[in-house]
This record gives C-alpha cells, structure tokens and sequence, in this order.
C-alpha cells in the first residue's frame, strides 16, 4: 500500500465530521503526513434582485467567513493537539466541487470525510457531498460513518 504523504480531511463542524477527524489525524501521525483541513461555505442564495432591507451582501459574505474562521481556529486548538504539519483552508463554492479541487491542487493521496447517512427524502432534498466526493474524485476517498 502506498505511504500517505499529504490527507486532506473535509471539515464540516458536524458530530460526524469531529468523529471522522479522529481517523484522519490518527493517520496523519501514522505516515508523518501533511494534514489539510478544508471547510467549504457554500456560496449563499443570492437575494440582490429581492428586496431586503438593511442587508449588505458583502457584509454578509464577511460575517459568514470571519465565523467560518473562528470555528475553524477553535477545531485546530481541540483537535490537533501537538500536531504541527497542517493546513487550514476555507473555501466559498459548491463543497464537492471544491474538496475535489484543493486535493487535485495540492497533490493529495488521500481524502477524508465523515458521512451523516442521510436517507430517503432528507438524501433526496440534501445530496450527499461524500457521495458525490467518492463518485468524482480521482484520489481515493475514506468516509467515516458516524452513527449517534
């Protein structure tokens, strides 16, 4: 089996995906491995054409970012422990679309997700981004399913 050089993880700040971030770690450790979090925001419904008082879309975007960052930083500082080799990403797009991306980019050699197990309708109205992770990407996918 090959050596893991570079695991991306898809962070989405769910039970599930702190459940799957305990294997992508473990593994990271195993094979000394750059870690690359990633945290997409999905871009927001645009309502300019609307009218709604006193929202600055931009505004928006900003708080929605600098709360992504916050979170983000809080999951470093509870999960990595003494962990070092990482890197944090937070990227505005269509999750599977982007987690693909960034692993393509950086040259992983694996990616690392949890799954909610969504089914029936809730799969139907909600997708699945590991599905559809798994379906496309090139990189061999892990999913982790965390079952409550």
């Amino acid at each position: 089996m090959k050596d893991f050089k570079t695991i991306l993880f898809a962070l989405d700040f769910s039970q599930s995906s702190d459940y799957a971030f305990q294997y992508a770690l473990s593994l990271a450790r195993k094979y000394q491995a750059r870690l690359l979090i990633v945290h997409v925001i999905n871009e927001p419904v645009d309502l300019r054409g609307f009218y709604v008082p006193h929202i600055s879309f931009e505004k928006l975007e900003q708080e929605i970012e600098e709360g992504a960052r916050k979170m983000m930083d809080k999951f470093c500082r509870d999960q990595l422990g003494d962990y070092g080799s990482y890197e944090t990403f937070l990227l505005p797009g269509i999750p599977y679309d982007e987690i693909i991306k960034k692993a393509e980019e950086q040259s992983a050699d694996l990616i690392i997700m949890g799954t909610h197990g969504r089914t029936g309708l809730d799969h139907v109205l909600f997708g699945s981004t590991a599905e559809k992770v798994v379906r496309k990407s090139t990189i061999p996918v892990m999913t982790i399913h965390y079952a409550e």
